[in-house]
């Protein structure tokens, strides 16, 4: 009965209400915010360009773009695009990769907007999200609290069981290692770096995932170069199924467009409302909200248009049968096909550790729920991690199309809200981008001071954005 709740729910959030939401979405933002992700497309890269420096109060926007990237990269990346294009077929891509596109404007919307309204908690450390835009800059105690509620359901709760599920079963395949063994490793493993907190989680992070990425883009890369003369026909059947141009495709579009835009959202988060509490924990260089804003584009881009299309890529280029196999599984065999016997090792390798650090990240975000749900305490937090601890052991022995139901359902009733939130705040969010554009302009160093209006027009508290806390040391 549950699972057919579940479904339902699924396919009325997701059939009428946040495919075209999203899609309204990033079209609005690109509009509003003048096609930012196309005309500053270089300004993404320069701005990391002294992304490790930091204030000692936050993380640096090295360990923010990472600790975002290791919960983008991971089960959405190897397994979410087996999944998207065993259902849809090829055209499952071009609908990720539109949703992507979009979607970084709406990426740098609530990243900015993560940054501004960001505070200072009592060790001196910085945090922020959604709820803290809700609560300051839409005045709206209720909206932090829907939203809250399903931040904590769905990254405290029910996130980590699809990444630990596809560690399993990755694990399974290649060595036989039994579900549960994998999932008493995952829980005590994940307890361990959870409790050394934000900065720990954010360290590892740093030091993981650039290695993994590069390795898998790398070996992704051996692939397609090893079938370059495939790629143009490989490129002309993903165009062609997703527009239903071919004859076989006509009935697939619809199951195109939803796999990819399901997957994609799963896999990039731009709208979710995650990526704004790694935003909002940084030191920005420079030190305007909307730096954090570029860094966060960077991330949908590396996450969907660079990893999710070397899976593709891999998965396609193999010959495999589309259907035969479904989930990491799927992604294993193909990258064995064209490799070699140990194609299935790496996949299982790097699904261990992207979906480890998507875990530990998700611990991150969730936490950020806590005082506005009443939990912030030490008994909340006890229950807190048992819960969370659980659902890791829970996703390993469970089956693949439990665990992705109920992940598609607090994915959808987190970027409902959130997107709601962003959309009312977007006078702000443009202010906030012309400001920075107009130091651009002059040849300046971006540096937000608000102004005794700008303020109260924000619903800002003087202290972060004031001058001293923005001075260039």
């Amino acid at each position: 009965m549950i699972n057919d709740v579940v479904g339902w729910l699924n396919g009325l959030l997701w059939g009428y209400a946040l495919v075209p939401l999203l899609l309204v979405a990033g079209i609005w933002f690109t509009v509003r915010l003048k096609a930012i992700q196309f005309r500053h497309f270089t300004h993404m890269f320069s701005v990391m360009r002294h992304s490790r420096s930091g204030d000692g109060h936050g993380i640096t926007s090295f360990q923010a773009l990472c600790t975002s990237l290791a919960a983008r990269v991971g089960t959405g990346n190897l397994m979410g695009v087996a999944i998207a294009i065993s259902i849809g077929g090829p055209g499952a891509m071009f609908w990720m990769w539109v949703i992507a596109i979009i979607g970084m404007a709406t990426a740098f919307a609530e990243s900015t907007l993560g940054q501004l309204y960001k505070e200072e908690n009592s060790a001196g450390v910085y945090r922020g999200g959604p709820a803290f835009y809700m609560l300051k800059g839409l005045k709206s105690p209720a909206l932090a609290l829907i939203f809250s509620v399903c931040l904590f359901i769905g990254y405290g709760i029910i996130f980590s069981a699809p990444q630990a599920n596809s560690i399993a079963e990755a694990f399974n395949y290649s060595y036989n290692i039994s579900p549960w063994i994998t999932g008493t490793f995952l829980t005590i493993f994940s307890g361990i770096i959870v409790l050394g907190g934000m900065k720990k989680i954010a360290r590892f992070s740093e030091l993981v995932v650039p290695f993994m990425g590069i390795a898998y883009f790398l070996v992704a890369l051996w692939v397609i170069g090893a079938n370059i003369s495939e790629i143009p026909a490989i490129l002309s059947n993903i165009v062609s199924s997703a527009l239903g141009l071919r004859e076989a495709g006509g009935g697939m579009i619809g199951a195109a467009i939803m796999q990819g835009i399901k997957r994609g959202l799963y896999s990039n988060e731009a709208g979710m409302g995650s990526v704004p509490h790694a935003a909002a924990a940084a030191t920005p260089y420079p030190p305007h909200p909307a730096s954090q804003g570029y860094v966060q584009m960077l991330g949908v881009f590396f996450d969907t248009i660079v990893l999710c299309t070397c899976t593709a890529m891999i998965i396609l280029l193999s010959g495999i049968e589309l259907g035969q196999e479904f989930g990491i599984q799927l992604t294993q065999q193909a990258l064995e096909n064209e490799v070699g016997f140990w194609g299935s090792d790496f996949i299982a390798l790097a699904i261990f550790f992207f979906g480890f650090t998507s875990m530990v990240a998700n611990y991150a975000y969730a936490e950020n729920s806590l005082p506005f749900i009443k939990m912030n305490n030490k008994i909340g937090r006890l229950i807190f991690l048992s819960v969370f601890l659980g659902m890791i052991f829970y996703g390993s022995i469970a089956t693949l199309g439990e665990v992705i139901a109920l992940a598609d359902l607090a994915v959808a009733l987190m970027t409902v809200v959130n997107v709601v939130a962003i959309m009312l705040l977007t006078k702000t969010l443009v202010t906030l981008a012309k400001d920075y554009n107009s130091h651009i302009d002059k040849g300046d160093i971006p540096r937000f001071i608000a102004t005794p209006d700008q303020e109260q027009e924000m619903n800002l508290t003087r202290g972060i954005w004031s001058e001293e806390n923005t001075r260039i040391k």
